[in-house]
Formats: C-alpha cells, sequence, structure tokens
C-alpha cells in the first residue's frame, strides 16, 4: 500500500456535514494536523453532498503546503440523491466510465494530479470486478491514483475483487464498542492477504451513547486511563492499534489537543489482559 500516516485525518464533517469551516478555518486545520503528525487525508466525494472536496482543494492550493508532503484519499461510488447529479434514486455505481469520471471530479476538486488511494465506498450487488478492474488499471498507467482499495467490503467481496485487481486496502468499522470484524472472518482475511484495515469511527459509540455496554467499559476505562496516564480515548485507540493486523484509525475530531492525543495513542503499550478486560466489558460476559 501506498505510505500513509498511522493516524488519518478524516475530512468528513469539514465542511457542509459539520464544522463548516471557511477556507481559512480550513488551512488552519491542515496545518494542525500536519503539526501533529498526521499527513494523510481521507474525503469521499459525496462528503458535504459533493461540496467539502473542492473547499478542501482550494484551502490546500492556498496554503503553500508541498504535494508530496501530503496523502490525499477519496472514494466514490455512492450516489446519493441530488439536483446538480439528476439523481432521484440513492444507488451504487461501480461502472468503469463512472468510476473514471468520478476520479477525474475528485481531483479536479481537490487540485491535485493524483490520488494517493482511492476506495470505492460501498460493494454493489452490480459490480463487476472485470469492469471495476479495467477503470483501476487505466487510472493507475494514468498517474491518476497510486493505489486502490476498498470501504465496507466482506471478505467474500474482497476476494471478488481480488480475481481481477489487488485490494491494498478496506476500510471498515472498527472500533471497542463494534467489533464485529473480530468475528466475522473480515480481519482474519485481511492479515491473511495483507490488506490494510483502515477503521472509521475508530472511538465507536463510546462518547455518543450511555447504554449498558458503555457504562461498563467507562468503569473500565476510568481505572486504566490513571494506570498508563491516558485519556479514554487514547485507550479507545490503543485497543484497536493493539490488533495484528495494524489497524490505521480514520479519525474524524478537529480539535488540536485530541489530534494530538490520538497519534501520542501510538506509542501505549496496552498489557494484554487490560485489552482483554475492555473487551469482556464490552461484550459483557468473559471470553468464551
Amino acid at each position: 500500500m501506498t505510505k500513509c500516516s498511522n493516524i488519518i485525518a478524516g475530512c468528513m464533517s469539514w465542511g457542509k456535514w459539520g464544522k463548516q469551516f471557511s477556507i481559512r478555518e480550513m488551512i488552519t486545520q491542515i496545518q494542525i494536523t500536519l503539526e501533529a503528525g498526521i499527513t494523510s487525508f481521507d474525503h469521499a466525494d459525496i462528503y458535504g453532498d459533493y461540496t467539502t472536496e473542492q473547499e478542501f482543494g482550494i484551502a490546500f492550493s492556498k496554503s503553500g503546503i508541498e504535494r508530496e508532503s501530503i496523502q490525499l484519499i477519496s472514494k466514490c461510488g455512492i450516489q446519493l440523491v441530488n439536483n446538480a447529479r439528476k439523481t432521484k434514486t440513492k444507488h451504487y455505481n461501480t461502472c468503469k466510465d463512472y468510476i473514471i469520471w468520478s476520479v477525474e471530479q475528485s481531483l479536479n476538486n481537490l487540485q491535485t494530479e493524483y490520488l494517493d488511494l482511492l476506495l470505492l465506498h460501498r460493494p454493489s450487488p452490480l459490480m463487476d470486478p472485470k469492469e471495476i478492474s479495467e477503470a483501476i488499471y487505466q487510472l493507475k498507467e494514468r498517474g491518476k491514483i497510486l493505489d486502490f482499495g476498498v470501504s465496507n467490503f466482506t471478505p467474500s467481496q474482497v476476494h471478488l475483487l481480488q480475481k481481477s485487481i489487488p485490494v491494498s486496502v478496506n476500510q471498515i468499522e472498527f472500533s471497542l464498542t463494534q467489533h464485529e470484524a473480530m468475528q466475522n472472518g473480515l480481519l482474519d482475511q485481511l492479515l491473511k492477504d495483507e490488506i490494510t484495515p483502515m477503521s472509521w469511527s475508530p472511538l465507536g459509540s463510546y462518547f455518543k451513547e450511555n447504554n449498558k455496554a458503555n457504562q461498563r467499559i467507562k468503569k473500565a476505562l476510568e481505572k486504566l486511563a490513571k494506570k498508563y496516564k491516558v485519556t479514554e480515548a487514547q485507550l479507545l485507540l490503543a485497543w484497536i492499534l493493539n490488533h495484528p493486523s495494524q489497524v490505521i484509525p480514520v479519525i474524524g475530531t478537529t480539535n488540536k489537543k485530541r489530534i494530538k492525543n490520538a497519534v501520542e495513542s501510538l506509542e501505549i503499550d496496552l498489557a494484554l489482559e487490560d485489552w482483554f478486560l475492555l473487551l469482556e466489558r464490552s461484550q459483557g460476559h468473559p471470553v468464551l
């Protein structure tokens, strides 16, 4: 896989779908992220109803930062209901011509000549591996993308694509509160095939929901935070970073201190029993 930073900045909330940063604020956010040691920025064409990539591109072009010093990731395939695209039904499009067109749109919006990594955002029940591979090989030959992966694909869907095109990344949901990927064979398959897992929503529901599982987790995290002298969020990241598949978290925070903390979580040496303690609290029972 093209080299990315060990923590990735997720840009979904930078624009219309969240913080609504001005161009000046977005420049500052890029600088804050880089100063923390994060050089990879995760996008998708749909973010901000197809507006965030363009805003980021304007900001980056004005920042004076060299393109070679960062990695740009983007995704395509989801078609939202949108007047500008004249779509009336949400659907997936993985046709060759569409993938190529979508990448060209992202390149124009991001004001760059290439993407370090392109991901298919969601698997389509109508996807044709041969057609997808034709698009990806063409984009690679033209220098439009350096690497290719997927997002939210099951092991069987990854295997289907692998017959026609190498898959370097699968960006999946994985956290202490949503760890199904460890039980359904997904992380096993990624580890076996040496495919890099990226984790979206790496903190899970812990800071969003006050349910019984999170209450159990909280009791353990409060004690472990004192033991390791770190924050609860850092421990949640350390938990997924402990997996041997070498998961790369995609963090959504834009808070300077939290970004710095996320990078520092890479240094936490979580003891084996503490890792299992957190899993136990999440599941509500000891491992079987």
